[in-house]
């Protein structure tokens, strides 16, 4: 019986570090998660060329400003 306790209540840790794990990621993400390591944000919407119309991806748009 001390064998099946145990495993429950190590079973229970994991299982309420894992949630506390995540809800800290969610509500104080690092910086690393929002950004990529140009400073261009992860969920940027395509930006369009005035010239031809066609949407350019951003971070192709700052390679190309870096000179990359």
């Amino acid at each position: 019986m001390s064998g099946f306790l145990q495993m429950r209540v190590f079973s229970l840790m994991v299982a309420a570090l894992s949630i506390a794990g995540l809800a800290f990621i969610y509500v104080v993400p690092p910086q690393s998660m929002l950004t990529d390591r140009d400073g261009v944000p992860h969920f940027s919407p395509p930006i369009i060329n005035p010239e031809t119309g066609d949407a350019v991806d951003l971070r192709d748009l700052v390679r190309h400003y870096k000179g990359e």
